[in-house]
Order: C-alpha cells, then structure tokens, then sequence
C-alpha cells in the first residue's frame, strides 16, 4: 500500500514534466537581447553586409535586421545540440518582415547539417552544407517560398537538391509573415504562410519534388547508339511526281498593272515637298565651316489636294501565273521507324526508400545576397508540436500583423479621393475628351483616348494626364503655327559638320538616343510615293 501511494505522485510529476516538456520548442530565437555572441557573422570578405540588432518599424519587438542594400550577408548560430527529423513531426518556423520590399533578393534560411570535421562557424558561406533550405526568394520571373531538400544517394553517396515543385509566391507588401514548413512521419511536407496553407506535397512524390528523391529505375543507355539506316522521317516527297509542263517558276510574283491609267489632276511637275519659303539662313552659318545652308523641306501644299505629285508610274498588281518553285508533294515514307529513342537499361542509381533519411539539423544560418535592406528576421522555431508552432505564432506575430494590418488600411484610406476630387476629375475628363476630338488633333486623337481612359481607371495620375494632353496639344500647334503640318527642322548643316559632333558626343546610350532623335528632327523630311494603287 505504501509504495502504491509513492507510485501515484511520481506519475503525476511524471506526466506534468512530459507535459511541460512538450509544450516547449526545441529552439526558438526571439532576439530579445542582441544577437552579438550568440550568432557569428561569417568572417569572409564577400559578405560585407552588416547586420543590426533593431526593432521592427512600428513595434517595441527587436529583430535581426538587414541593414544595407546591395549586400551578400551570412550569419550562423550553432545549435546546442542537433535536431533529428527522421522521427516524429518537425516543425520549422520563422518570421520576416520586408520592410521596404523585395525586388531581388532572398529572405530564406539554410538548416545546417552535421559535418563529419565538425562545424567551423567563421567559414559559414554559400557552400556549407545544409538539409533544407525554406523562405521567401524573388528576382525578375523567380517569385516563391523556396523549399529544397538535400538528400544523399545511399548508391552514389552524392547529395542530391530536391526541390518542391509548386512553392507559393512571396506576399507582396511590406508587413510580418510567418513561414512555416511542417514535416510530418508519413512523408507529408506542408507549407504554410501566417498560418494557412498554401502548398501540400509528399516527399516521395515525383510529382511533388524535382528531381524526385527516389530515382527512376531505368535510364537511357548512354552507350546505344542509332543505327544508320534509321529513317526518322514520317513523310518523304514523292519520288514518281514530276513538275507540270505549263509550270513556270521564274514568273514573278508581281506585275505592272498595264490597265492602270493615271488619277485625273495628277501634278507631273509638281514635288512632293518644297524648300520652306519662310525659312532663313541663320546669321551665324559659316559656309566654310558648316557647308552650304539648305533650307528645310515642307509638304508641297498643292499636292494635298491633288491626287498626287511628280512622276507618274503605273502600280504593280499581283501576277496571276505566278506559281512559285515546284515541289514534289509529300507522301507516307514506307521506311519510317519513328523517333529512335536508347534502350533502357537498370539505374545503377536507383534505390528503395519508406521514408527521406534527413541528415540532422546542426546549425540555423542565413546566407543571403539582396539589393534591399529593411529585412528582419525574427521568432526563428524548431518544434516537434504543431500546437507549440501555431501558439508562438499567435503570441508574438499575430499581434504585430494586426497593428500593421490596421495601420495599411489607414494610410490607404487617407489617400483615396475624396468625392469632391473625384467630381473635379470627372470634370477634367471630360473636357480632355473634347479636346481629342478636336479635327487637328486627329492624328492622336487614339493616344489621348487611351490616356484618359487610363486616368480614369487610376485617379491618382490625373495630373500626369493632362499634362500629357497639354504637352501634345502644344506641339501640335507649334507645328501648325511654324511649319505646316511638321515642325520646321533645325538648318541642316553638312554632313562632315554633323558627324564632327557626333564624333564629339559623350557615349552614354541615353546620349546616343537624343542624339539620334536630334538627327532625326534636323533631316529633310522622308519623301513619299504617291502612286495610284
């Protein structure tokens, strides 16, 4: 009876220890107090990026913090002894706020496995070897929540990356996230962001992983080769067809339209373009250094109602004997084998596998290369509960998501229109679409459409609308104004002159295109055909 009674309190303290147990993670970084002593910073000269121990914008709560743009950064923190993923649920957890964005660059974390000649912290750079690496990753068409597992062929003794084959994309604002990967004993891997789902796979899926963890069991037998009478080609011309005798292939494909008359009114005699008659030689044009002075051309104003001006040549039409080159029509190729493809032959890679044989978790490091700074990272978790994840979560993220949450929808509302500017805007609209149907600006009448249409979808760049219409409106009329329907172009000066400062232009490819468009402006205009079709 006495050792009954002992027996009871011991399962109770027992059970009350398990319990205290499980509700603790296996490693959680907070970064309460500073990092310094507690994490090491690669000591390689290519990680100049330094990191701050600082507080997230808007918030009491420190974190490790990213704190210059255009930077590699590495830093390690050894774990007090390594975490096992082959038994049970492992949970792996961390928090990142990209506080000015991410347009290049990573935010993720490398779970370092066990070295064989033990872990030299100060080395810590993109080539130490890790188990997983999970987190945010984006630059130009990348945009995912990386997952990659390193693997070792039990065949080979090589490790393989494997890596998830649908990651979610990166939440695009500036607020806290929580990502979570969770691993569970039957080979399910699950993704979550804040707390919800957002990809499910299975780890000895070849749908779900590339390449698959469990190779194929045959391969193309790279010593097969093609045998030479091998015929690949499902069609073949026909070796009996002959060309017809009324086939002509040197018959052009287009002819002089002899029916063609010439357009009554035509103006033989008249250019199509006439030495501006207003223009005058500037006082300063030095013939000896600038080369004889031509007047820029204009449109010869009595060819715009004319039919046409200058020569008169008949137009061509589409020739109706033109046939082509002749080629024999295609048949079945009777000695077709199909696509040849190298036998397959057993994978001396090939291996069984129940369950990943994970290698442990030594170290945490963030290896990173970004052109943003603003990255925090904090609350980093290794858990063996999914309940123990989710309360950290709900303790130290949940809050500070909802403060900056709360905190957007302010700002935008501050900044939406009011009713008063929106009636203002629509007032403005409507007289730019006035405007483009002005008969002058027919021409652009399509592009200053467009614009207002653009403004009225995005209110916000009114300003920049119309003062894109004035600017075309300006134009033009100093066109109408001072050279009919084109701006009258600079002077021409020779053509040594204009290479000569060319030749002397600084070489930005910026540069090279005003100059290109200066060149542009001061060239006569292109003459045009103005045949009858």
């Amino acid at each position: 009876m006495g050792a009954r009674a002992l027996l009871l309190p011991l399962l109770v303290i027992s059970a009350l220890f398990a319990q205290i147990r499980a509700s603790d993670p296996l490693f959680h970084e907070t970064f309460d107090e500073s990092f310094q002593g507690s994490w090491v910073v690669s000591g390689k000269e290519e990680y100049a990026g330094v990191w701050k121990h600082a507080k997230s914008d808007g918030h009491e709560d420190y974190g490790l913090l990213v704190s210059e743009p255009a930077k590699k950064y590495a830093i390690i923190k050894e774990l007090d002894n390594p975490v096992t993923l082959k038994d049970g649920t492992v949970v792996l957890q961390f928090e990142v706020r990209l506080q000015n964005g991410l347009e290049c660059g990573g935010a993720y974390l490398k779970y370092i496995r066990v070295q064989d000649t033990g872990l030299d912290t100060k080395e810590f750079d993109n080539g130490t070897p890790y188990t997983i690496m999970f987190g945010p990753d984006k630059c130009g068409s990348t945009n995912k929540v990386h997952f990659i597992l390193k693997h070792k062929n039990p065949k080979t003794g090589e490790y393989v990356e494997h890596h998830l084959k649908s990651p979610p994309s990166v939440p695009y604002d500036k607020l806290s996230h929580v990502y979570t990967a969770i691993l569970k004993p039957d080979n399910e891997l699950r993704i979550l962001i804040d707390g919800e789902e957002k990809s499910k796979a299975n780890f000895l899926s070849s749908d779900d992983f590339e390449p698959a963890l469990i190779p194929s069991k045959t391969i193309p037998d790279p010593d097969d080769k093609k045998p030479e009478d091998w015929d690949e080609r499902a069609k073949i011309p026909d070796p009996d067809a002959t060309k017809p005798d009324d086939w002509d292939e040197d018959a052009p494909m287009e002819i002089v339209d002899e029916e063609a008359t010439k357009p009554e009114g035509w103006l033989d005699d008249e250019p199509d373009e006439i030495d501006d008659p207003e223009a005058a030689k500037p006082e300063d044009w030095d013939d000896e250094e600038d080369g004889e002075w031509e007047a820029p051309k204009i449109d010869n104003p009595k060819c715009e109602e004319a039919p046409g001006c200058g020569e008169w040549k008949k137009p061509m039409k589409q020739n109706p004997a033109y046939k082509g080159k002749w080629h024999a029509p295609m048949i079945d190729n009777p000695s077709y084998k199909g696509i040849w493809k190298p036998q397959e032959i057993p994978n001396p890679e090939y291996f069984e596998l129940d369950k990943p044989d994970f290698d442990p978790i030594a170290a945490i490091g963030i290896e990173i290369w970004t052109m943003q700074d603003g990255i925090l990272f904090d609350n980093i978790l290794i858990a063996d509960d999914e309940k123990v994840a989710t309360s950290i979560l709900e303790k130290t993220w949940k809050p500070k998501f909802d403060v900056e949450k709360e905190k957007q929808k302010s700002e935008e509302a501050a900044n939406a229109p009011s009713e008063d500017l929106s009636e203002i805007q629509k007032k403005i609209f409507d007289i730019l679409y006035k405007i483009a149907f002005i008969p002058f600006l027919e021409p652009y009448k399509t592009k200053i459409i467009e614009l207002i249409e653009k403004g009225e979808k995005q209110p916000n760049i009114t300003i920049s609308i119309v003062a894109s219409v004035v600017v075309v409106l300006v134009s033009v009329l100093f066109r109408t104004l001072f050279g009919g329907k084109k701006a009258a172009p600079a002077p021409v000066k020779s053509v040594a002159k204009v290479s000569a400062l060319e030749a002397d232009a600084a070489g930005s490819s910026g540069d090279k295109e005003e100059k290109e468009d200066e060149k542009d402006d001061t060239a006569a205009p292109r003459r045009r055909s103005r045949r009858e079709t």
